[in-house]
């Protein structure tokens, strides 16, 4: 569901970065999934650290006293800056892991070749491959300063979902997807346009390339790909919360809210 939108959010982040032109439409519809394998792959590993962070970051700052009282009980819950400090630390810890999937992820996408003989890259491991030979195995955190940025903006996100029923955890995953991405969908071009960068070329700076984009775009730079972002971020992360909370139900996982 998401790739599609991902693909051409991708794109106009490219067309800022310098590289394509912008636009998926004008070929196969197959084009739209251009850079699946990496997620496919990498964000079911990237979203359980992520989740996994998050839970674990609740029951110790549960364990720190981060608490209030539930009104009208005993019952002690996590604060709501205390979900954010959660969400924080998960989106920074997930980094690690999700920086080297997405720059793969990116530079499959951004390249409009047809032809498989005509791209830089073939796939996903000649990406990874062509990157190491060039950068060493760090190269494949280039941008990592950006991911940085961009995923600590989940603070935004727990701090907005924070109900703990069945249609609730629906509504409110997709709508706390909404403040996530209007406060990240800047740092998130910043980390986009890093990762679009030629493995050949010097490794990018964050405060380079936002001073790049500033200077080139101006703030209308930041916000590139904002409505593909918004179209798929209720459908996809209202299905990711509502079938993750079901699951911490059903293992009868402990408590982090009430």
């Amino acid at each position: 569901m998401a790739e599609p939108q991902d693909s051409g959010h991708i794109r106009l982040v490219g067309a800022i970065a310098g590289v394509g032109s912008g636009r998926s439409w004008t070929r196969s519809i197959l084009a739209l999934y251009k850079g699946a394998t990496p997620p496919a792959v990498g964000w079911a590993a990237i979203d359980s650290v992520l989740m996994g962070s998050v839970h674990n970051y609740r029951l110790f700052l549960i364990r720190q006293r981060f608490t209030e009282t539930v009104p009208g009980t005993n019952v002690q819950r996590l604060t709501l800056v205390g979900h954010g400090i959660a969400g924080l630390g998960a989106g920074l810890t997930s980094a690690f892991l999700a920086t080297p999937m997405e720059q793969l992820k990116i530079k499959l996408q951004m390249q409009m070749q047809r032809s498989v003989a005509d791209r830089v890259y073939k796939g996903p491991i000649d990406c990874a491959h062509q990157i190491i030979q060039a950068k060493g195995i760090l190269g494949l955190w280039t941008g990592f300063t950006g991911s940085l940025a961009f995923r600590a903006n989940f603070i935004w996100m727990f701090m907005s979902f924070e109900i703990s029923t069945g249609t609730a955890n629906f509504l409110s995953g997709g709508l706390g997807s909404f403040a996530f991405w209007i406060m990240a969908i800047p740092a998130d071009n910043i980390k986009n346009n890093m990762m679009a960068s030629s493995h050949n070329a010097p490794r990018p700076t964050f405060l380079g390339t936002y001073r790049r984009i500033r200077a080139t775009y101006g703030l209308r730079g930041f916000f590139a790909g904002l409505s593909p972002t918004i179209l798929r971020a209720f459908p996809v992360n209202a299905s990711a919360f509502y079938v993750y909370e079901g699951l911490m139900r059903i293992f009868n996982a402990e408590k982090t809210r009430h």
